[in-house]
C-alpha cells in the first residue's frame, strides 16, 4: 500500500509540474472610448504559431509549455481598429494578465472603408450582372489584394478569379440575400445604408464559413444588429460625379442599454440629375431600423428592417462610330421633355426587407441562432415600345396598321455609315451621310416631343388614337420568405462545429406594365410583326391572350405577357474545424432540393393551351457539396493555406425556361451545374511585411446561358429569312486558372508600400450545345452538330491580368494620403456563339456558301482583345477629435491622368454568316453592325466630410 500512494503521489507531482512549466498569456480588450469588450480581435504572438481571438466578452487566453520564452510581442488587430503591439516577457510557469487592453479606433481605416463602400454604389447597383462584379465589394478586409480588387480594381470590369457575383453568397445577420432568378445579390436593396454596414464577416473562396457552405466566390455576411453597433451617432455629407451628385446621411445607435433594449436608425439620400454619363437621373432614399431585446443572459431577439427605394437612369453600349463621334459620356437613351432631361431606361427598385433574428446562447460553447427574412416589392425597368397599331378588317380578315422606326439618335439608320454602306458610295450618299452625322453630332438625343407628336396628330387621332409609342416597364414583383437556423458548438478548445437548415420560397409575378402613353389614348395589345405562313399580317398569333383578344391597354394595366415563377430551396450544410498549435483544418458538407415551376396567366397566340397558359412543368434538382481546407504553419511567419470543393448547383431560374415569357417550355439539356474548386496560398507575415501569393483552378460544367436577339439569315427556315430568336447554350464548361498576389510593407510607422497582382486565363472548355426558338419558326432549330465552336475562346469576365503598386502614407496628426498605379490588360469582347455554329458557313439552302475560305474565316472569327491601359488613383483624408466629437474628411480622385480605355463589349447577333459579317467588316466607311463597347469613366472624384459623436 505505501508504494501506492508513493506511485500515486509521482504521478500528481510529475503533472503538476508539467502544469507548472506552463506560460500563460491573458487578457482582455476593451473599446478605449465605448469602455466595451471588443469580440472577434486577433491575438498573435509575433514570429509564433500561436494565435486566438477575442470572445464576447473581450476576453483571450493562450497557453502552452511551447510557448517562445522571453521578450516577445503581442499583436492586437482587427479592422477599424489601431493594432497595437505590445511588449511581453513569457516565462513558463508563469502567467501574464493583460485586463485591460484598451484597443483606439482606427478613424482614417474606417473612413477608407467608408469610401469604399460609397465608392462602390455604381457598382453594387448594377445587378444584371454585365458589368461589374466583385462578390463581396462591401468586405474590404486586411487582406491586401482583396483591398485592391474593391477599391481599385473594381471600376473596370475586373473580376476576381473570373468569377461572376453569383458565384459568392451574401447574407445579412445570417439570411441569404442573392436572388433565385439569377442568382446574383440585388445590392440596391440596400444601397445607401454604408454607416450600417461596417461589421462584415468575410470568407475567401471556398473556405469554411459558420453561417452557410458558400461558394466559391467567398462569403460576406453583413452584421445588421442593434446590440452591435458602437453607441453614438454619425452625419456625413458626400459630393461625387460617378453615379451620384450628392449623398446625406445620418445614423445614430443606442447601444445596449441597462434595459436591456439597442436600437440603431439611419436615413439617407442620394441626388443627381446625371452621373459621369449623360442622362443618368439618380434618384434613391434609404431607411433603416433594428431593434433588439437582450432577454436575459442567453437570449436575445433582432428585429431589423431597410427600405431603399432607388430610381436610375441607365446608359448602354455603342459602336466604335458612335463613341468615335459622340464621345464616352454618350448616351442614347435620354432626351429633353419641358426642358428637363427624360431617360428612357429607368431601373427602379422598391424591395423592403425584414428581419427577424432569434439569437440562443445554450451555454458559453453552444450557440443557435433561428431566423425569419421576409422580402416582397417590386423591380421595374422601362423602355420605348414602338410597336403600337389599330385594328382593321379587311374582308372579314383582320389586321393590324401601325408600328413605328427606332426613335433613338444612334439607331443604325440614322448614323453616317448607312448612307456610305455600298462600296461606291454616289455624292448624294454623301450629302446624305453629312446631314446624317451633323444631324447627329448637334443633337444625337430622343426626341420627346417628336413621340407625342406620332401619338396625338390629327391622323392618328382619326384612325383611332392608339398610341404608337408608348413607354412600357419590365416588372418583377418577389415575394420571398427565408427561415434558417444555424448552429455553433465549441465542442472542445480545438473542436468546432457548424451547420444551418434553410428553407426558401419565391413567389414572382412578371408582366409588362404600361407606364406611359404618351398622349395617345390606349393601346392595341398585338404583337405587330406576328406572321402566318403567307406573310400576311393577321388573327390568333398576333394576341398575346387569346382570352381577351384585340384588348386596348389603359395606362397601369398589363400588357404583352404575364406569368408567375414559383421556387422553393431546402438545403443544409455541416461543418466541422479544427484548431491546433501547427495545423488547422476543416471539412464540410451540403445537400438541398431546389424546385421551379412556372405559370402562365396570359395564353399567348403563338403558343396556344396549355403551352403557354397554366402551370407548366415542375424541375426538380437534387445538389450537393464537400470541400475541406487546411493552414499548415510552417512557423509564425510562414503559413501554407489549401481550399478544395466540388459540388453542384441548380440551373437559375432565368436559365431554365427558354422564352418565359411567352410559354411554359423548359431549356432543353438542362442539368445542374458542377463545380470543381482549388487554390493554395503561401502567407507571410512578419512585422514589416505581409504577403499572400495564391494558385487557384477551377472548373466549371454543365452551365447554361440565354440571348435574346435579332438575327438575319438563319440557315434552314427559308430563304434569306430573319427573325427575332431564343438563343439556348447548354452544356457550357469554363476553366479559370491563375494566381493572385498582395504584398505590402510597412517601411517606417508611417510609410507603408504595397503591391497587388491578378494572373490568369479564363477559358471555354468545350465546345457546347446551342439551338434556337422563336414564334417565326416551328420547333428548335440547331445546326450541323449542334455546338458552337467556343472551345478556348475566352470567357469576357474582365481584365484577365491586373496590377498594382502603390504607398500609403499616415501621419500621427491624423492625416492621410495614398497613392494607387494600376495596369490592366488581356481583356476580351463576348464573343457570337451563333457565329461559330455550322450556320456561319451555310447559306440560306444549307449548302456552304460558294465563296468561303477558311483563314479568311478564321481572322472574321478571332475574338477581340481590348488595349492595356494603366489607371491613377489619389485617395486621402483628415480626422479630428474634438471633446467628444470626431471631424473628418475623405476624399479620392479616380483615373487621374483621364485615361480613355474600354472596359467590355459585345459581338452583335445580327450577322451571324460568312457573307453577311465578311460584308460588314469590309465596308470602307464603317461597319453598319459592329460591336458594341462599355467605356470606362474618365477623371471621377468623390468627398466625403463627416461628424461623429
Amino acid at each position: 500500500m505505501k508504494n501506492f500512494y508513493a506511485a500515486l503521489f509521482l504521478v500528481l507531482f510529475w503533472g503538476v509540474s508539467l502544469l507548472a512549466q506552463e506560460a500563460i498569456v491573458m487578457g482582455r480588450v476593451i473599446d478605449s472610448d465605448a469602455t466595451e469588450p471588443v469580440s472577434n480581435v486577433e491575438i498573435r504572438i509575433v514570429s509564433s504559431v500561436f494565435t486566438t481571438t477575442t470572445d464576447a466578452l473581450g476576453l483571450f487566453h493562450i497557453s502552452s509549455v511551447e510557448l517562445p520564452q522571453g521578450e516577445q510581442v503581442l499583436l492586437v488587430s482587427k479592422d477599424g481598429y489601431v493594432t497595437k503591439k505590445i511588449r511581453i516577457t513569457i516565462q513558463n510557469g508563469s502567467s501574464i494578465n493583460l485586463d485591460p487592453i484598451l484597443f483606439s479606433i482606427d478613424l482614417t481605416e474606417i473612413e477608407a472603408q467608408i469610401g469604399i463602400i460609397s465608392l462602390s454604389d455604381a457598382e453594387l447597383n448594377q445587378d444584371d450582372g454585365t458589368s461589374f462584379n466583385i462578390s463581396g465589394l462591401l468586405q474590404a478586409s486586411r487582406d491586401v489584394f482583396l483591398n485592391a480588387a474593391a477599391f481599385d480594381f473594381s471600376a473596370t470590369f475586373f473580376r476576381p478569379r473570373g468569377l461572376d457575383n453569383a458565384n459568392g453568397k451574401v447574407l445579412i445577420n445570417g439570411v441569404e440575400m442573392n436572388k433565385q432568378f439569377n442568382g446574383r445579390p440585388q445590392w440596391g436593396n440596400w444601397g445607401g445604408l454604408n454607416d450600417a454596414q461596417r461589421e462584415r464577416e468575410f470568407s475567401m473562396g471556398s473556405s469554411a464559413s459558420e453561417y452557410t457552405f458558400g461558394d466559391i466566390a467567398g462569403t460576406t455576411n453583413i452584421v445588421m444588429r442593434a446590440s452591435k453597433y458602437r453607441k453614438g451617432g454619425r452625419v456625413s455629407y458626400a459630393l461625387a460625379n460617378r453615379s451620384y451628385r450628392g449623398r446625406i446621411m445620418g445614423s445614430y445607435n443606442s447601444g445596449l442599454l441597462a434595459s436591456g433594449w439597442a436600437y440603431s436608425v439611419l436615413a439617407s439620400r442620394r441626388y443627381g440629375e446625371e452621373g459621369y454619363q449623360k442622362g443618368t437621373v439618380y434618384d434613391a432614399n434609404s431607411f433603416f431600423v433594428s431593434v433588439e431585446k437582450k432577454l436575459n443572459t442567453n437570449h436575445s431577439i433582432n428585429l431589423s428592417a431597410f427600405y431603399t427605394p432607388n430610381r436610375r437612369g441607365r446608359s448602354t453600349a455603342v459602336t466604335q462610330e458612335v463613341r468615335d463621334l459622340k464621345g464616352i459620356q454618350y448616351n442614347p437613351n435620354w432626351g429633353f421633355q419641358d426642358g428637363k432631361i427624360r431617360n428612357t431606361s429607368i431601373r427602379e427598385v422598391e424591395e423592403p426587407v425584414i428581419l427577424l433574428n432569434y439569437y440562443w446562447d445554450v451555454n458559453d460553447k453552444t450557440h443557435i441562432n433561428t431566423n425569419v427574412g421576409y422580402q416582397f416589392g417590386k423591380i421595374g425597368s422601362t423602355r420605348i415600345d414602338n410597336g403600337g397599331t389599330r385594328l382593321v378588317t379587311v374582308n372579314g380578315q383582320e389586321a393590324y396598321l401601325g408600328g413605328a422606326r427606332n426613335p433613338f439618335g444612334n439607331y443604325y439608320q440614322r448614323l453616317p455609315s448607312f448612307f456610305l454602306q455600298d462600296e461606291n458610295p454616289s455624292a448624294f450618299d454623301f450629302q446624305q451621310a453629312y446631314l446624317a452625322e451633323q444631324e447627329f453630332l448637334n443633337n444625337g438625343q430622343l426626341d420627346w416631343e417628336a413621340l407625342y407628336e406620332a401619338n396625338t396628330n390629327q391622323t392618328n387621332i382619326a384612325n383611332g388614337g392608339n398610341s404608337i409609342y408608348v413607354v412600357q416597364e419590365d416588372r418583377v414583383d418577389d415575394t420571398q420568405i427565408t427561415v434558417n437556423t444555424i448552429v455553433n458548438s465549441e465542442i472542445s478548445e480545438n473542436i468546432n462545429l457548424s451547420g444551418n437548415i434553410i428553407y426558401r420560397t419565391l413567389k414572382s409575378e412578371n408582366f409588362a406594365n404600361l407606364k406611359d402613353l404618351l398622349g395617345g389614348t390606349g393601346y392595341l395589345d398585338v404583337d405587330f410583326f406576328a406572321e402566318d405562313d403567307v406573310n400576311t399580317i393577321v388573327g390568333d398569333i398576333a394576341q398575346s391572350d387569346l382570352r381577351n383578344r384585340n384588348r386596348i391597354v389603359k395606362e397601369g394595366e398589363r400588357y404583352k405577357y404575364n406569368y408567375n415563377l414559383d421556387a422553393t430551396v431546402f438545403s443544409g450544410f455541416i461543418q466541422g474545424a479544427f484548431k491546433y498549435r501547427k495545423a488547422d483544418f476543416y471539412a464540410a458538407v451540403t445537400a438541398g432540393q431546389t424546385n421551379y415551376q412556372r405559370t402562365g396567366l396570359y395564353e399567348n397566340g403563338n403558343y396556344p393551351g396549355n403551352r403557354s397558359f397554366g402551370p407548366g412543368e415542375t424541375l426538380s434538382f437534387t445538389n450537393y457539396g464537400v470541400k475541406g481546407g487546411a493552414t499548415y504553419k510552417i512557423t509564425g511567419r510562414h503559413l501554407v493555406d489549401l481550399n478544395v470543393a466540388y459540388g453542384t448547383k441548380a440551373p437559375t431560374l432565368r436559365n431554365s425556361f427558354s422564352n418565359a415569357r411567352q410559354n411554359n417550355d423548359v431549356v432543353l439539356g438542362l442539368e445542374t451545374e458542377q463545380i470543381q474548386n482549388a487554390d493554395v496560398s503561401y502567407i507571410f507575415r512578419s512585422p514589416i511585411v505581409k504577403a499572400r501569393l495564391t494558385g487557384f483552378y477551377i472548373n466549371s460544367k454543365n452551365q447554361t446561358d440565354l440571348g435574346f436577339y435579332f438575327a438575319e439569315n438563319l440557315t434552314g427556315i427559308g430563304l434569306e429569312e430573319s427573325a427575332f430568336v431564343q438563343e439556348i447554350v447548354t452544356g457550357i464548361e469554363t476553366q479559370n486558372m491563375g494566381g493572385e498576389l498582395g504584398i505590402e510593407a510597412q517601411l517606417t510607422p508611417t510609410f507603408k508600400l504595397k503591391g497587388a497582382a491578378s494572373v490568369g486565363q479564363y477559358i471555354f472548355n468545350n465546345n457546347p450545345n446551342l439551338y434556337l426558338t422563336s414564334d417565326d419558326f416551328e420547333g428548335p432549330l440547331t445546326f450541323g452538330d449542334g455546338t458552337t465552336k467556343l472551345k478556348n475562346y475566352h470567357v469576357a469576365s474582365g481584365p484577365e491580368r491586373a496590377y498594382q503598386l502603390g504607398f500609403e502614407y499616415r501621419d500621427p496628426e491624423f492625416w492621410w494620403v495614398g497613392v494607387t498605379t494600376n495596369y490592366f490588360s488581356n481583356a476580351y469582347i463576348d464573343v457570337n456563339n451563333l457565329a461559330r455554329t455550322a450556320n456561319f458557313n451555310q447559306d440560306f439552302d444549307g449548302l456552304p456558301f460558294s465563296n468561303y475560305n477558311e483563314d479568311e474565316a478564321r481572322n472574321l472569327l478571332l475574338q477581340q482583345e481590348f488595349d492595356d491601359y494603366f489607371l491613377v488613383n489619389i485617395v486621402g483624408g483628415k480626422s479630428w477629435r474634438i471633446k467628444s466629437y470626431y471631424v473628418g474628411f475623405f476624399a479620392t480622385v479616380n483615373n487621374v491622368l483621364n485615361q480613355e480605355y474600354t472596359t467590355g463589349g459585345f459581338e452583335q447577333g445580327r450577322v451571324s454568316n460568312f457573307r453577311d459579317l465578311k460584308e460588314d467588316v469590309s465596308r470602307p466607311n464603317g461597319r453598319l453592325f459592329g460591336p458594341r463597347y462599355f467605356f470606362g469613366n474618365g477623371t471621377t472624384y468623390y468627398a466625403n466630410v463627416y461628424i461623429r459623436f
